[in-house]
């Protein structure tokens, strides 16, 4: 009865976002020469984020990601585009130097932004009134030591917050600078570590903590005043590539600063992150969100500065919990939580001018639209339509955002506060796209597990015809809760699959997120079980549902948990595939638990740390059926990766060879748990093409 239930209220709200069982076709136009989509293609395109909206709402300033072939690297910039007069828009920040994370004056009068222009990372401003001028002058407003990683700029323009990574028990910027520098220089390079981290996602710590500073700015608007430590070396502030300037933010007075923080006590299975408040002219710090030793993030205080929204989660050591809005009284101290009966979870949130609503984004099946909140009643309604809400900004009638699809890279928009009919301000990619084949895609479903309601998308192969057959990639996405949704992803991009000629299946198994805190959950202690489950079903279906796609010529890809499925599948499931590409997986959960960083993960999926439940690591472990796998497999793996560390990959490598298994390794020494460089990309396409070509024709 409550799966029953629970499959019809999916349907219901899929019907009220619209449009969620057929996606519509690329809205570019390919012309008559227009040729296949490639990861030449791909790795050039532009990439807007960051949206910035003027306090008047007449103009967004946005930071755009072009590629330097040359330089094999992206570069950024800041643009300034006026909504109204809808002219071209106007690049703000010098053409040598990465630019990026625009931030208005209250009077919005001036831009701020980061810049390496002077050599390092540090605060710029320009004048937007020039911005007609011939030429346009930016002024640098810090000059501090070490980099500037994230900023904001007080209500009054008095101040500037920084967030620098420094050594705890140095006195100033410059003694941190210091040490770095010695360290260079010495001729021994060991590090000695007492605790944990040792390392984190791709970097070895030094030591160094990320903090809040407080300077203060003079009459000019340089940042003139001596830095002063304002989040007291509780813990780290989030920075990059997990946090930044939405983890902390000024009161509309510029009184009071709020932020979030990682305590230091058991940081590797922990996910304790708490909501402080203190006095942006300095003093001692007030937890917030002591309450809940579970993860607290995004503080953001409402327009009339009388209460702080945030998001919360309920469950400690678990980092796919529900995040829910809580609205805390600042006066009062009463805490109100405004979405916890809605079934999702908040990624990213903003108030609107007045205070009445909240805008906020979610996954919602195989979606991810923006959403309005009444911040009285906690009712919400879907204010865009299918595909993914990137970045978004609130002005005072409009929210301006950043949409991508399956056939489209993001491109700006706006819409009014209750929705309706949306403005498309920019074409970045048009040059580019109007010359390509772009394939169509749709959604599906079918009965999964325990025959609950599933989800999936198809993509057409490029110059599909109904009467012909085409081999298949199926790709698991990773996480395990996240989604390969109606999104244009730049590392597994469905159209440049497509574009080589194959017909995309990728479906959102048990343990995704957008249906439900429930489904989410089912994955946890069961990641080989219902998972690969809903892929067998979720490939019949498909197969049934489009004649076209040739079953007996397939191709399973990967990477993170996908990876981790590849390796299972290998050994539950070795005769559906011509072949598999495994990226960043785990081979064996036993070695995986004492060699990853983040240990929070590990110990919730498994009910534990492996010393205390190797039952469950042993549960559904790929190493234990290597005599099983008999499947063509390519390996991909990253040497900075210290989430999967490099060794699981080696390991599926070895075991393959060892058992004569025809296979190839992929290594990369300078990438992580991502492919990010333009040239590196190349390479992993063209490669993991050519192995799927390899097996799947003949």
């Amino acid at each position: 009865m409550v799966v029953d239930r629970l499959s019809a209220l999916l349907l219901l709200a899929a019907c009220a976002l619209g449009s969620a069982a057929a996606a519509p076709a690329p809205k570019t136009s390919a012309a008559a020469d227009a040729q296949p989509f490639s990861v030449q293609d791909l790795v050039r395109l532009e990439r807007i984020s960051e949206l910035a909206v003027s306090p008047d709402g007449k103009r967004v300033a946005y930071t755009l990601r072009s590629t330097d072939m040359d330089a094999n690297k992206g570069r950024t910039a800041v643009w300034l585009l006026d909504a109204r007069k809808r002219t071209p828009a106007v690049r703000l920040t010098d053409v040598a130097a990465n630019s990026n994370a625009a931030e208005w004056s209250a009077d919005g009068r001036y831009l701020y932004y980061l810049s390496n222009r002077s050599g390092s990372s540090q605060v710029w401003r320009v004048d937007t009134r020039q911005v007609d001028a011939p030429h346009v002058d930016a002024l640098q407003i810090t000059n501090v030591p070490l980099e500037v990683g994230s900023f904001r700029v007080s209500p009054k323009g008095t101040q500037v917050l920084v967030g620098l990574e420094v050594f705890l028990d140095c006195a100033d910027l410059a003694c941190t600078k210091q040490r770095l520098e010695a360290a260079s220089h010495a001729p021994a390079h060991g590090m000695l570590y007492d605790k944990l981290f040792a390392r984190h996602w791709d970097v070895w710590s030094d030591g160094r903590r990320s903090q809040l500073f407080g300077i203060a700015l003079d009459s000019v608007g340089l940042a003139n005043g001596t830095p002063q430590n304002l989040s007291g070396a509780i813990g780290d502030v989030p920075g990059k590539p997990f946090g930044g300037r939405e983890d902390y933010e000024y009161s509309p007075d510029g009184q009071q600063i709020a932020f979030s923080v990682r305590t230091l006590a058991g940081e590797p299975w922990s996910t304790n992150f708490d909501i402080y408040q203190v006095a942006a002219a300095g003093g001692k710090p007030q937890n917030l969100t002591a309450d809940n030793p579970a993860w607290d993030g995004r503080p953001a205080y409402s327009p009339d500065g009388s209460q702080l929204a945030y998001v919360a989660m309920e469950r400690p050591g678990f980092e796919a919990d529900r995040f829910h809005l809580v609205l805390l009284n600042l006066k009062s101290g009463i805490k109100r939580p405004l979405t916890q009966n809605w079934d999702r979870s908040i990624s990213s949130f903003a108030w609107a001018p007045d205070g009445k609503t909240l805008f906020a984004t979610t996954d919602h099946l195989g979606q991810h639209p923006l959403w309005a909140i009444d911040a009285a009643t906690g009712r919400t309604s879907a204010i865009t339509g299918d595909g993914e809400v990137e970045d978004f900004d609130v002005g005072p009638r409009q929210v301006f955002y950043t949409q991508s699809n399956l056939a489209s890279p993001a491109d700006l928009y706006s819409v009014g506060y209750a929705g309706g009919k949306t403005l498309e301000l920019t074409h970045l990619n048009q040059a580019t796209l109007a010359h390509r084949k772009m394939s169509e895609y749709e959604q599906f479903n079918f009965p999964g597990w325990n025959d609950e309601n599933v989800f999936g998308y198809v993509v057409k192969p490029v110059d599909f015809s109904s009467d012909k057959k085409y081999p298949v990639a199926f790709v698991v996405h990773g996480g395990p809760q996240g989604s390969m949704a109606n999104i244009w992803h730049w590392r597994w991009n469905a159209q440049t699959l497509a574009g080589a000629g194959y017909g995309v299946v990728m479906i959102d198994f048990h343990g995704s997120t957008g249906y439900g805190q429930a489904f989410t959950d089912s994955i946890s202690g069961d990641w080989g079980g219902k998972p690969l489950e809903d892929l067998k079903r979720g490939l019949a279906a498909a197969l049934k549902q489009y004649p076209w796609l040739d079953g007996d010529h397939m191709c399973a890809l990967g990477g993170s948990y996908g990876g981790y499925m590849m390796n299972w599948i290998a050994g539950q499931w070795p005769d559906r595939f011509k072949c598999i590409v495994t990226h960043d997986g785990i081979f064996d959960n036993r070695s995986m638990y004492y060699s990853t960083e983040e240990l929070w993960f590990p110990e919730w999926e498994n009910g534990g740390p492996e010393y205390v439940n190797p039952a469950a690591y042993s549960k559904h472990n790929p190493i234990d059926y290597v005599s099983r796998w008999k499947t063509p497999t390519l390996v991909v793996h990253g040497q900075l990766d210290y989430r999967v560390p490099y060794a699981q990959g080696l390991s599926v490598y070895t075991a393959l060879q060892r058992r004569g298994i025809p296979s190839e390794l992929l290594y990369f020494p300078d990438e992580n748990h991502w492919v990010l460089k333009p040239a590196n990309s190349i390479q992993w396409y063209d490669t993991v093409i050519g192995w799927m070509n390899r097996w799947t024709q003949q």
